[in-house]
């Protein structure tokens, strides 16, 4: 088995080693923005959600595939995420959903993509329930954006993410309370909010924590 090979390998088996332990844990205490801005947390009924975590197996080292989303959209318009969405009632798992939202938002087929595992959900202060789903994306692969919804596709190297003196804790004041978030400033793109905190986590995760 060639090197990279061996480390896609040790990625997998992290990723699905940690569903287990951390699986009682996240029942009691769910992540979300919360977690960094206590009493942040939604009140009402949460809308379940999946997105697709891609880690992209380039040869010259795995890279996370991220989009920018639209200025015009309802819901986090501008920001930078994983391709995903709202888990529909047709949809069987929250990684089907997943699937099913990349192949319509990016046109990436599922035909490219193996699945390794989930990392924690996620509670998005705007209503959101958010299962990430994580998978190998095997190239060559095309992309077909929908410009209603993704303005830009790219990619960011793995081991940018890894390097965790590129998580900045940031606050600002957002009508009239402080909030706390992660950020990621990877070239000219500022990576932040929900997106950055499961990026944390899957560091995490790769790390044993």
């Amino acid at each position: 088995m060639k090197p990279a090979s061996v480390a896609h390998e040790l990625i997998a088996e992290r990723v699905e080693r940690a569903a287990d332990w951390r699986a009682e844990r996240q029942a009691r205490t769910p992540h979300g923005d919360h977690d960094l801005n206590p009493g942040l947390r939604p009140t009402g009924a949460l809308t379940p959600a999946a997105v697709l975590v891609p880690l992209v197996l380039r040869t010259d080292g795995p890279t996370v595939l991220l989009t920018q989303r639209t200025d015009h959209l309802n819901d986090h318009a501008g920001q930078i995420s994983f391709p995903g969405g709202r888990i529909e009632a047709d949809d069987e798992t929250p990684e089907a959903a997943a699937l099913r939202e990349t192949e319509e938002e990016v046109g990436l087929s599922r035909a490219k993509i193996r699945l390794i595992g989930r990392l924690d959900t996620y509670i998005v202060r705007t209503g959101f329930i958010v299962t990430p789903a994580v998978g190998f994306v095997h190239p060559p692969f095309d992309i077909d954006p929908d410009p209603f919804e993704v303005a830009e596709v790219f990619e960011v190297p793995l081991s940018f993410i890894m390097d965790r003196a590129n998580h900045q804790r940031r606050s600002r004041e957002f009508r009239g309370v402080q909030r706390s978030f992660y950020v990621l400033e990877y070239e000219h793109r500022y990576i932040w909010g929900a997106t950055a905190a499961m990026l944390v986590n899957f560091v995490d995760i790769l790390d044993g924590r």
